[in-house]
């Protein structure tokens, strides 16, 4: 339950609300379920025999063994009301040929999500200003920044996975670089979840070498940080082309940011949210930088040291999400 804003760790009966049932939206529900720890999960989506069709398949997937208690429902945005964490999916997905694709795609996309969110968050607001919000629509910096500024919500309970799924990615290519497991790797992705995300190398370690020592150590080609994180971005782009969409990570992200709220973890996380006092912004955007979540949602930002190139794109990413906000920033 929320207690003055917080989450009080593990509630008698945790409640988490799904809202946008398409395919990340579902595998957020699989993963959420598969967790154990929600005792309730209620979908909401636009479309009802959707949201209906996947409560009903995931409520009684739970009967299979190992079989779970946890309810799944179908739900109108009354069930808000009594949600621990929500979670927003809503809206359509970045396009094979529009991720990465520069300033115009980014802008197609946020027209139509910008409404959406506005109409999510305006639905939420009737109901609740005590759960945090984990939000997944892309253009993920943007609508973060529609959530946190234009609606009178507590901007540490507004989070958006950010550039979680893209440091997981940055994690998998350094430890396939260094021959380790991906738990040795401490790396993040920073800025904008998208085409100007960078690799934060600088302070990046392997097994509590930095990357230099690790070189050296292990007899390994230097890295590129352009290289690098090109690489990263465009894995993503490689997995739209194949399949259509991606999921299975960016819904694993999520149900991870949700479950270090509900246990209070005070866990290290590089989520987007509203950047304010932290490197020299002050509210005017909202990208993803190592925060520390808890029950409280946001509890502050690392006050990180960025080399110049990281700097430079840093402003850079910065940039490109203020851009996208400016075109559908409301008159």
């Amino acid at each position: 339950m929320n207690v003055n804003g917080r989450i009080t760790p593990m509630s008698i009966a945790p409640h988490l609300v799904v809202i946008g049932i398409g395919h990340v939206g579902s595998d957020v529900v699989t993963n959420a379920a598969a967790l154990g720890l929600f005792s309730r999960i209620s979908l909401i989506d636009v479309d009802k025999k959707v949201r209906d069709g996947q409560a009903l398949d995931n409520h009684q997937a739970t009967a299979v063994a190992p079989a779970m208690t946890t309810t799944i429902t179908a739900a109108n945005y009354d069930a808000c009301r009594s949600a621990d964490v929500i979670i927003v999916s809503a809206g359509p997905s970045v396009l094979p040929d529009s991720y990465g694709g520069g300033h115009d795609s980014r802008n197609s996309l946020a027209q139509v999500n910008s409404k959406v969110i506005r109409e999510v968050m305006g639905n939420i607001c009737q109901y609740t200003h005590s759960a945090p919000i984990i939000l997944i629509t892309n253009p993920l910096d943007v609508n973060v920044h529609i959530a946190a500024t234009e609606f009178d919500y507590p901007t540490n309970l507004v989070v958006g996975t950010g550039t979680a799924l893209d440091s997981a990615r940055l994690r998998r290519h350094l430890a396939d670089w260094a021959g380790v497991s991906p738990d040795s790797v401490q790396a993040f992705m920073l800025g904008e979840h998208g085409a100007t995300a960078f690799p934060y190398l600088s302070h990046a370690s392997i097994g509590g070498l930095t990357l230099a020592e690790a070189t050296t150590a292990l007899g390994l080609q230097p890295l590129s940080p352009d290289q690098v994180g090109n690489s990263v971005v465009q894995s993503a782009f490689d997995i739209l082309e194949g399949k259509g969409w991606t999921s299975s990570g960016i819904s694993k992200a999520a149900v991870s940011l949700a479950r270090a709220m509900l246990l209070d973890q005070r866990s290290i996380h590089p989520v987007c949210t509203l950047a304010d006092g932290v490197l020299g912004f002050h509210s005017e955007v909202s990208l993803s930088l190592p925060t520390v979540v808890s029950g409280h949602g946001v509890e502050h930002h690392l006050n990180i040291v960025l080399d110049e190139w990281e700097q430079e794109k840093l402003l850079v990413s910065a940039k490109a999400v203020r851009e996208v906000y400016e075109s559908v920033r409301p008159a």
